[in-house]
């Protein structure tokens, strides 16, 4: 994913905090829409803090897997949690989209799943194009150089064409995490399925991660891959394949050995053996120079690598953050076209 530049104790937090006055403004605006999310949405749905929590968490998992992409300056000292990953930004990411997801659920309740999750992505592409102009063009937002290099070099007021790709990833995979995890918050009455359908899932893990590695394509190159396993630029069928063997292997295992657990136990078990199976894969295809991180990615590295695998520990929690999105992907659709929802 990166080079083989290494730097450690870099002071990875010397970018400009200071806000200035149209930022200020923007973070305004947007803890007034948080506030006025709450008393819409209580009215909507129960369980608001919780679900609110849910999809935070969702979306908090893919700002830090996915923060060397993207650049979020001059926010304010207090207004960040991780490097330039700012808890504003998550919480007004968090309640535009569960705000969507909600009414689009209440106000079109007699459509399949399937129909109003692509009404989801829809709208929520339509609202967040010109709120990415926005912080792009206040100087909030701003893209790594990878970023920069990877991409058409098309842009609309600052804003490069890709968000018609990005905006549906990033929400498809928040909202499929998030609606996983409401099947437990409504204790939804599920139809027991006696056979999973593999063929299925192993389809629907192949399209998940294939999506997910489009979009993370600037943080990591794939390299001496065999050229004919490149399916779309350095992405290599080999390594698809490997991920998507690696989640079937944690799921032949669940099936077999824990499938009576319960929901929450059960996917702590997956992303354990996952990440236990990719951690070694993932230092090996490093070490040998096939996975070559970019050099906005190894800056943010602090230095420290983990025992045994000897990886740097941003990439080590990473593995389980992308997992966790995966895995809730994978199983909402099966849910969903199990229960035909």
């Amino acid at each position: 994913m990166m080079t083989t530049l290494y730097y450690p104790l870099l002071a990875h937090c010397s970018f400009d905090k200071n806000a200035t006055l149209p930022i200020i403004l923007f973070e305004a605006f947007i803890f007034a829409g948080v506030g006025a999310s709450f008393f819409i949405l209580r009215k909507v749905k129960d369980r608001i803090w919780l679900r609110f929590l849910v999809m935070s968490l969702g979306v908090l998992i893919f700002e830090l897997f996915t923060s060397p992409m993207w650049n979020n300056y001059k926010m304010g000292q207090w207004a960040y949690v991780y490097h330039d990953v700012s808890w504003i930004l998550t919480i007004g990411w968090t309640s535009l989209i569960l705000g969507v997801v909600l009414l689009v659920d209440k106000f079109l309740e007699r459509w399949k799943e399937s129909q109003r999750f692509g009404v989801y992505l829809g709208v929520l592409t339509a609202i967040i194009i010109p709120l990415e102009m926005i912080v792009v063009n206040i100087g909030l937002r701003s893209y790594a150089p990878e970023v920069l290099q990877a991409i058409s070099g098309i842009f609309i007021l600052g804003v490069p064409i890709e968000v018609l790709y990005y905006i549906p990833v990033f929400t498809g995979l928040v909202i499929a995490f998030y609606k996983y995890w409401s099947f437990v918050i409504d204790d939804e009455l599920l139809i027991p399925v006696k056979g999973r359908k593999w063929l299925r899932s192993l389809w629907i893990a192949f399209l998940g991660v294939f999506l997910f590695e489009v979009m993370i394509e600037p943080m990591v190159r794939n390299e001496k891959f065999p050229q004919w396993s490149y399916v779309f630029h350095d992405i290599s069928i080999i390594l698809l394949a490997a991920w998507v063997l690696i989640i079937g292997v944690a799921a032949v295992a669940i099936a077999r050995f824990f499938i009576h657990y319960p929901i929450i136990q059960r996917f702590c078990i997956a992303l354990i053996i996952t990440s236990a199976l990719v951690w070694p894969l993932e230092s090996w295809l490093i070490i040998n120079g096939y996975r070559v991180y970019g050099e906005t990615a190894v800056k943010s590295y602090i230095g420290f690598k983990t025992p045994i695998t000897n990886l740097p520990v941003e990439i080590t929690f990473a593995i389980p953050f992308y997992m966790a999105l995966i895995i809730a992907f994978i199983r909402y659709w099966e849910t969903t076209l199990d229960n035909r929802l």
